[in-house]
């Protein structure tokens, strides 16, 4: 196991499943889970090139139970991506995010949508063109402007996990929006992506940060 401390970052390269146990005081997680789709239609997608089940299937093993109970059990809220590829390893809950991509009859979905634990919370909708998204570094990459736009409806979430950290855009997201961050790989390459790319945005920081709300803070009860 290795780990880095970035700013308030702080990346962990090693298995989910080892260290999620390990964490305390986490606030909400935001991530993208592999979904198994190379297992699934042998089929995956490359983010510099054609289709490559190869190497899709190197890194796309599916959620599992155990990733969810963990996940859960470490963090107060979660939005996870992928969400209707595994609802039957997730309680019923009212609040989903779709990201709209703004186009249609493509080879990838015109929508991608994430549950999310806030059972009385409403759905939402995040419109923005993949072809507007900085560039990949990971095959399934999601935008930072989709990272931000999710951080926005955690106000009063200080500390955000990721155990699926990929190429760090919830950890780019974060630092842009003065937020902690918890960050866990399992691929070595990934990581070192993550590194750079988080480094990068505490190099290079916005001017005005939004940081999450402070939380009330309870006084002494008078006797």
């Amino acid at each position: 196991m290795r780990e880095e401390i970035i700013g308030d970052a702080r990346l962990i390269l090693g298995d989910c499943r080892e260290v999620l146990p390990t964490l305390s005081g986490i606030d909400a997680c935001v991530t993208d889970p592999p979904y198994g789709l190379g297992d699934w239609n042998n089929r995956g997608s490359n983010a510099g090139g054609p289709f490559d089940s190869t190497k899709t299937q190197a890194w796309d093993k599916p959620i599992s139970a155990e990733h969810i109970d963990l996940i859960r059990a470490a963090s107060k809220h979660q939005i996870l991506w992928g969400g209707n590829y595994y609802l039957d390893l997730l309680p019923r809950t009212k609040q989903m995010f779709v990201w709209n991509k703004g186009l249609r009859g493509m080879h990838f979905n015109d929508c991608e949508i994430a549950w999310c634990s806030q059972f009385r919370e409403a759905c939402r909708v995040f419109d923005y063109s993949p072809a507007s998204a900085e560039a990949k570094e990971h095959p399934t990459q999601k935008p930072l402007e989709l990272m931000k736009w999710c951080l926005s409806h955690l106000k009063e979430s200080e500390t955000i996990l990721d155990p699926f950290m990929g190429s760090g855009t919830t950890g780019v997201a974060c630092a842009k929006l003065g937020r902690k961050f918890i960050g866990i790989e399992i691929d070595p390459g990934y990581f070192d992506i993550a590194c750079r790319r988080i480094q990068k945005a505490y190099d290079q920081p916005d001017m005005f940060i939004a940081s999450p709300e402070p939380k009330p803070i309870q006084g002494e009860l008078i006797p």
